[in-house]
């Protein structure tokens, strides 16, 4: 009989058939796979003992494992031990630490953010705060990941980290208790006015459908009557999380509606998802924001909302990735993880989008190089190109209007971010903006804390960056070795203007100061603030007489 071992188990025989001097051939053999794992281990075996340099075996072994899975798709990889531990980290939601997410500037570690309701949040350490030791060693020179490693711990150990803030003329020594930190999924959860409520998704982690539902109750209570989910740039994440976001908007219907089903090689691990009626939020006007990098999850999310017509799609064609992984977790550390299934929305559409012939890079940059036409795409007839390609079939939403497959979830109406010149994307490149207000802050800019204090509505409707700020941020700029040229400046001024000013108030007010300023000029946003008369038409939220049903 054909042996069922698994590849990792056969990789162990060869590694230890390596060490006792013993033949894999011995071992196992009569299968194909057994075979190519011993030509295998006969490569390395050469390469270790012949090859005119000394050779790391665990680094070819690691470069053969990566080959392997990139032969596959360009989602399938392997994660060594420190990546596997980020991620898991990111996904799982916390980490043990004192909670500062930090950057180096100028040699010396600088606080960019303390979490809010973290040890180091609770003890008074500010945005712009300089880390000068942790315990008894100095932090100046070291680098953002060797200052993170020190900062982490377990739970309930300590660390002296000593501080250098502005204006105070002695440095200040705190004593950290390390704890669980939690890592939000949700950049902001915020009223845009008196009954639209707008809600940042950053990625789908295991706590993801927890903050969403808390932060839902929160604005209802506040009179939110429409939302915003915003999706833009969020990669995806863990698929049951977009499975409970989508139901949270979406009923059940006469018949069970499907919010998303997969199709494997195995067919007992098909599965299929489908919604239930009883969430407070199945009658809200919902508009969705997407971009090129909202991917996987958030595509889940933005197609169940699009085939259902459950509300608007605004925003740019997502990424195409409609590929299931899962993750197997190596004894070193290191983890695999390796595409089972494709998932489909419920029309039937396959978001993946072809990688066939296509490197890694080119398959990647594809989905940031649509030449797409800005607009009213609720038919999809802005997608009548892709009639006549047979890569992305023809679909039909529940109430019949036309959508197609194979190319990521394009909007309902097509609206492209702000155009900018080279040289304000190379700045954004460069990070000037964060350095400039770094040292404003540290100057002239210590006045905004106490001027506006907790008031982060005032500052956004009434501080205004003052133009020898403007020009003061151009001779930084200019020191920095890049050269600007006045047609360009004065093209995004006001663009500039904004960012500075969002800087400033994430400095001070984390992301809702930043979001606040931000949308002034996120032009998808303003569009889709102008949409939700169409949103609650296409969900049939709206009676005959005009009014919105409860």
């Amino acid at each position: 009989m054909k042996r069922q071992v698994s590849l990792w188990t056969a990789s162990a025989l060869i590694i230890v058939s390596l060490l006792i001097g013993v033949g894999v051939d011995r071992v196992i053999s009569g299968d194909t796979l057994f075979e190519q794992l011993n030509k295998y281990k006969d490569v390395l075996s050469l390469t270790q003992k012949f090859y005119v340099d000394e050779v790391n075996v665990s680094k070819l072994n690691e470069a053969a494992i990566s080959g392997l899975l990139a032969e596959l798709d360009p989602h399938s990889v392997y994660m060594p031990p420190k990546i596997a531990e980020r991620e898991a980290e990111q996904f799982q939601g916390s980490y043990q630490g004192v909670g500062l997410q930090i950057v180096s500037l100028n040699d010396t570690i600088t606080v960019a953010e303390p979490m809010g309701g973290s040890p180091a949040a609770r003890l008074g350490i500010l945005s712009n705060d300089k880390i000068v030791k942790i315990n008894d060693s100095t932090a100046i020179g070291i680098t953002t990941e060797q200052a993170s490693k020190k900062l982490r711990g377990p739970k309930g150990t300590k660390v002296m980290v000593t501080i250098s803030r502005t204006g105070v003329p002695e440095p200040l020594v705190y004593e950290i208790t390390r704890d669980l930190i939690a890592l939000t999924s949700l950049d902001v959860a915020i009223m845009l006015d008196d009954e639209v409520g707008y809600i940042s998704i950053n990625r789908f982690s295991a706590t993801t459908t927890k903050e969403l539902t808390e932060a839902l109750v929160k604005l209802k209570e506040q009179g939110m009557k429409e939302l915003v989910l915003d999706l833009r740039d969020n990669p995806g994440g863990y698929m049951n999380e977009a499975v409970k976001i989508a139901d949270l908007f979406l009923e059940e219907g006469a018949e069970p509606r499907k919010i998303v089903y997969t199709k494997s090689r195995v067919g007992s691990m098909d599965e299929a998802y489908f919604a239930k009626t009883g969430d407070a939020y199945e009658k809200l006007p919902l508009i969705v924001l997407i971009s090129h990098a909202s991917a996987s999850a958030s595509e889940i999310v933005s197609g169940a909302v699009q085939d259902w017509d459950r509300g608007l799609v605004v925003g740019e064609t997502s990424f195409g990735k409609g590929l299931v992984q899962r993750q197997w977790d190596l004894s070193d550390g290191s983890a695999i993880r390796l595409t089972i299934a494709r998932y489909y929305t419920p029309s039937g559409r396959l978001i993946q989008r072809s990688y066939t012939g296509k490197d890694k890079s080119e398959y990647t940059h594809e989905a940031f190089e649509r030449n797409e036409e800005e607009g009213d795409n609720i038919e999809h007839e802005r997608d009548s190109s892709l009639a006549s390609d047979t890569t992305k079939p023809k679909y039909k939403t529940g109430s019949g209007r036309i959508v197609y497959g194979g190319g990521g979830i394009t909007p309902d109406y097509i609206v492209k971010p702000i155009d900018l010149t080279e040289q304000t994307k190379n700045m954004m490149r460069r990070d000037v903006f964060y350095q400039f207000v770094a040292k404003y802050l540290d100057g002239a800019g210590q006045s905004v804390r106490t001027t506006y204090g907790a008031d982060v509505k005032r500052f956004v409707n009434s501080y205004t960056v003052a133009d020898d700020v403007v020009k003061e941020f151009r001779e930084f700029v200019e020191k920095k070795d890049l050269k600007l040229e006045d047609s360009s400046f004065q093209k995004d001024e006001k663009f500039v203007r904004s960012r500075l000013k969002a800087y400033i108030a994430r400095s001070i007010w984390s992301d809702e100061g930043w979001y606040r300023t931000m949308r002034d000029v996120d032009l998808q946003l303003q569009k889709a603030l102008t949409l939700f008369p169409e949103a609650k038409k296409i969900a049939g939220l709206i009676a005959s007489t005009g009014k919105t049903k409860n």
